[in-house]
């Protein structure tokens, strides 16, 4: 389902502008369809009699399949979407949460569980937004960030349409709205002309375009250099800088050269570098570095000029890595439908 669907419901009960408002305001603030004043004298008759209807669809979008809480204070939270379908949503440790926009993903990034499934379907707006709406009945959110299963940018006007509701109606900071993308340049094209501007997060991963291709298969194939330029050039429109992805690979992307890549491209920038070391997935090839490590790469960038910010992946110890809740309640969907075999005894 999306906003405007919702929207188009609302208007065929007769609901003005303010009407709908008032609605879209609530929901996506988690809060009851109530007012300061007496609903009879605020909404039409028509509005109020097809509000219960309406209200149970919203509330039925995603539902809570399972809890995982971790010690760093995240919860990641397995949804079910009412075709069956899982996704995941993590809240994060102050007032954060991390949303997903896709089943699935079509990028392929080699070192995601997520991406190993490919697309199976986007999720709708009005998905998104509850989300939000499911998440804040728990605990109260402030930020979102668009980082979860699937990439936005192949989900653009329902990403889109989510962050103009949650930036005018769901009461979050503009800048406190981050759209996370492998690089997509209809993404630099349209984010500037939305009413909601969010911050922008990058994920680079490594300066070297070749090395980009292998990690990041089906990534459009823009240079880092120019990711870069197209960051920058984001970044000083909008007033808040961007954010570098940089998923620490043990002996892949933490290299002497690649650092000298990052201080190369990225010193004088108006930007924050991520560094996250890897969350572990089984059955992938690729190693989380020690913390010593890590922590060592961000004092040598910090040395060098490059604001940068070493971030403990959320959930580790709740396979917090992205697509990891879901593809295990996905094998233990498809032990239970396998048939069980009797054995009989002859005596």
């Amino acid at each position: 389902m999306h906003i405007a669907e919702i929207r188009e419901r609302l208007r065929q009960t007769g609901a003005a502008p303010i009407h709908e408002r008032h609605v879209l305001r609530l929901w996506a603030q988690g809060a009851a369809q109530t007012s300061k004043r007496n609903l009879e004298d605020f909404l039409p008759k028509r509005l109020r009699e097809a509000l219960p209807e309406l209200e149970a669809d919203l509330a039925a979008l995603v539902a809570l399949r399972s809890v995982h809480p971790s010690e760093d204070g995240s919860e990641r939270l397995l949804l079910g979407l009412r075709d069956g379908q899982t996704i995941e949503s993590v809240l994060l440790p102050r007032e954060g949460l991390c949303v997903s926009t896709q089943v699935g993903c079509a990028v392929g990034c080699v070192f995601c569980m997520t991406g190993r499934t490919g697309l199976i379907r986007q999720i709708g707006s009005a998905e998104i937004v509850a989300q939000v709406v499911l998440a804040r009945q728990r605990r109260p959110v402030r930020k979102v960030v668009f980082m979860g299963m699937g990439e936005p940018a192949h989900n653009l006007d329902a990403v889109l349409e989510a962050i103009e509701l949650l930036g005018t109606g769901g009461a979050i900071g503009h800048k406190n709205l981050v759209f996370s993308t492998v690089g997509d340049l209809r993404v630099f094209e349209r984010l500037p002309q939305g009413q909601v501007k969010p911050a922008l997060a990058l994920s680079l991963h490594t300066t070297d375009a070749a090395l980009r291709a292998q990690l990041l298969p089906r990534a459009p194939r823009i240079a880092p250099e120019d990711l870069v330029a197209l960051g920058e050039d984001y970044a000083r429109r909008t007033g808040y800088p961007i954010q570098y992805q940089w998923t620490l690979l043990d002996g892949i992307n933490d290299s002497p050269a690649e650092l000298d890549g990052i201080v190369r491209m990225l010193k004088g920038r108006y930007a924050v570098l991520n560094l996250i070391p890897y969350n572990a997935v089984d059955d992938l090839p690729f190693k989380r570095p020690t913390w010593e490590r890590a922590r060592a790469i961000a004092r040598d960038l910090h040395r060098r000029g490059i604001l940068t910010k070493l971030r403990q992946s959320a959930g580790q110890d709740v396979e917090g890595g992205c697509g990891q809740l879901r593809a295990r309640a996905a094998r233990i969907k498809g032990r239970a439908a396998q048939p069980k075999v009797i054995e009989r005894q002859f005596m």
